[in-house]
Formats: structure tokens, sequence, C-alpha cells
């Protein structure tokens, strides 16, 4: 007979892992929902998303009495730091040791791929608000994630078409060197051409730039008409500020493809104003933005962003599917969010679909003149709703591995 041996590193190994996966029982058996917000509380999307994307999550709980299903609701959040690898430290330690059973928002579309790996191999949900990479919903696809608010595909194909349509072309890009600039350079440049305008080139500046001058130069000596702005945040609002300095509107019309609320006031309405843009939410635009909108304001001291209003509206969609399923298994709860229309104050008949894509309107926006705005958040004219089946990428053409497959 043969006697195996194992050592004492294997056998710490083994008990460390039994020991996780009882502690992760007995979590999922304490009664409680754990909601875990991640996202950028320190850097240039703080104002945007940042602790008011947790203050959205906490009214989302509070909305539906604060349990679901037997379980009592807990929001944790943390900071990203805009790193990938920083971000999937926390959401794994999240998952294994605090038992978090969906993560939310995600705002950075590199912080938001590595984290929506994390979450397809754990097999936990992940509500994408703030990151705008249509490749979340593209070949980079998770049968565990649903992309909520927006997309660099809805943000721009509007955008593009309308400016084209008024004889808005040749275009050159202004973009951010990073996943979500790359895609919203991508996505926008394809609808250009595709609505009969030309592309004269692009050049990419790094992230969380100060001085934009060689890049601004390059732009206004190609010859181009439009100069697209392929970037968020800080990087948006030095671009629009140093472009104003550089007379570039003298000779080209600036067009942004991504516009975060905030932005406005602190870049000003003297250099914002008459940027067209396509976004998903507006706080006035309809009684029931307003009324969320208000809400949102006594806590948070600013008006909702898109992004915040996205975690709102995705965390109420998630509840109501635990609560008809008695469940946060993730497969069982994402089946539920698909078969039920979202009909809130951030989306009227909106559907997920199978490759995790929230298809909503969007709607064609212009930032008011100075003389045009009554206070500090009455920045947005609307122009248009673009309907969702016309503003998200078709679901045949974002090439998602698992559409058609079941688990």
């Amino acid at each position: 007979m043969t006697r195996t041996s194992v050592s004492p590193c294997r056998l710490l190994i083994a008990l460390g892992a039994a020991a996780l996966l009882s502690a992760g029982a007995a979590r999922a058996e304490d009664g409680v929902l754990r909601v875990g917000i991640i996202t950028d509380m320190s850097g240039q999307y703080a104002d945007g998303n940042g602790t008011g994307s947790v203050v959205a999550a906490q009214m989302a709980a509070e909305e539906i009495g604060g349990t679901v299903a037997g379980r009592r609701i807990e929001i944790i959040s943390a900071d990203h730091q805009n790193k990938p690898d920083v971000a999937t430290a926390i959401v794994r330690n999240w998952i294994d040791n605090k038992g978090v059973d969906v993560v939310a928002e995600g705002v950075n579309s590199a912080v938001a791929l590595a984290i929506q790996n994390v979450t397809r191999e754990r097999k936990k949900l992940f509500l994408i608000s703030g990151s705008g990479s249509s490749d979340l919903t593209g070949k980079q696809c998770s049968p565990t994630s649903v992309h909520w608010t927006y997309d660099t595909y809805g943000s721009s194909h509007a955008t593009a078409k309308a400016v084209v349509a008024r004889g808005g072309t040749p275009w050159f890009f202004l973009t951010a060197d990073y996943a979500f600039g790359q895609a919203l350079e991508r996505d926008a440049s394809k609808a250009v051409t595709a609505s009969g305008g030309k592309v004269l080139g692009a050049v990419r500046h790094p992230f969380d730039t100060a001085d934009f001058s060689s890049f601004l130069l390059q732009a206004q000596s190609s010859g181009a008409k439009i100069l697209a702005l392929a970037n968020a945040g800080s990087d948006f609002r030095n671009a629009v500020a140093q472009a104003d300095e550089f007379n570039i509107r003298q000779s080209m019309q600036v067009v942004a493809l991504q516009v975060t609320l905030t932005d406005v006031p602190a870049l000003g309405l003297a250099h914002a104003h008459d940027l067209l843009f396509t976004d998903s939410f507006y706080w006035d635009r309809t009684p029931e933005t307003r009324a969320f909108g208000e809400e949102f304001f006594k806590r948070h001291g600013a008006m909702p962003t898109a992004y915040q209003a996205g975690v709102n509206s995705a965390l109420r969609h998630y509840f109501k599917a635990v609560a008809a399923t008695n469940s946060v298994d993730a497969a069982t709860v994402i089946a539920q969010m698909r078969k039920t229309p979202v009909n809130d104050f951030f989306a009227q008949g909106g559907v997920v679909r199978e490759d995790g894509r929230m298809v909503h309107d969007m709607y064609l926006m212009r930032i008011k003149k100075p003389e045009e705005s009554k206070g500090k958040w009455d920045v947005y004219e609307y122009l248009a709703t673009v309907p969702g089946d016309q503003a998200f990428r078709p679901l045949a053409e974002g090439g998602c591995p698992y559409v058609g497959k079941t688990e």
C-alpha cells in the first residue's frame, strides 16, 4: 500500500480555501445584499461620478425600502484611482472576502474592462454606468454585465450624423489615448464616413493632459473644419478652454463627443456654449427627471450627471429583478432583467439586450449661451430624441461571443 504525503504548505492552502468557501457560504446566508460602488473618488472624474454615484445608489436602496427579498441592502464603495490593477484587487477582495453580490459604476473604460474580466470569472453582476467603451458589449462582452447609461457608439453616432448633415466635414480628432478615447474616435469616425463625411486625421494625447497647445496646432493645420474632442473630464475642459485661447473656432467647429454635466459650470458657458453633443439624461428634461434631480440635489449639492442617474436606474432595475426571483444568483437575476422593460425617470421602454447593452433613447443637446441660462445647472437645450434602436450599435455588429449562446 502506497502512502501519499501532503506538504504543510499545500495543507495550509487547502485549509485556507476551505475556510474561504465556508466564509463565503456564511455571508451568502447572513441576510444582507451587498452592493459595491467602485468609482473615481479623487481624480478627474470624481465630480461627475465619485461620491455622487454612492448617493445615487443609496437613493435606489431607500426607494425599495432598504430591503429586498428578505435581505437588507448594504452599500459599500471604493476609489479605484483610475488604475485597473487597483480596481481588480478591490473587486476580487469584495467578492471573495466581503460577500459583495453586485458591482456597479466603474467609470474609466480601461478600469471597467479589467473589472469585467473579474466579474465574468466570478460570475457576479457588473452594472456599468460611467464607462463608455462600446467594446464592453462587443468582443469583450460578458454574460453577467449590463452596460446601462451610454457608450461611445451611442454618444458619437447621433452627434456625427447631425453635424455632417449640417455640412460639417472634414473632421479631425483630438483623442484621449486610452480605451475610452480610442473607442470614441473609432465609433465616431465610422459614423462620419457612413454619413458622407471625411476624416482627415487624429492626434492622441495622454490621460490627464494640462497643455494641449501642440495638439491643437496640429489640428488647426490639418485643414479640417470640425475639431472632434474624443475625451472627457478635465481633458475635455482643458481642450475646450485652450481651443478658445488659440482662436480655433475662427476656422473650425468644435464638437464634443462626450460631455458630463459637471464639466459645464467648471468650464463656464463662455467657453462651452453651442457645443453639440448626445447624452442619455438631463435633469431638467421631464417632470420625472426634475423630481429625481431635485431630490439628488438635496443630498449632494449638485444636480445629477447621466452617470449618477444611471447608477440609480440600474440598481432600481436590479433590485426589482432580485425581488421577482428571490435570488441574487447572477444568471437568474440578469435573465429577469432582460425579460422586464426599463420604465423609470431615466428610460421608458428600455431593453437589456443579450449582449448586455441596455437600449434606450438618447438625446441630442446643445450647451446654452451665457445669456440663455437661468442658473448654474440650466445649461443644456434639448434638440431631438434619438430612438434607442437608432442610437446604439445593432446587436449583430458588436461581435459579442455570448450572443446566441446559453450558459
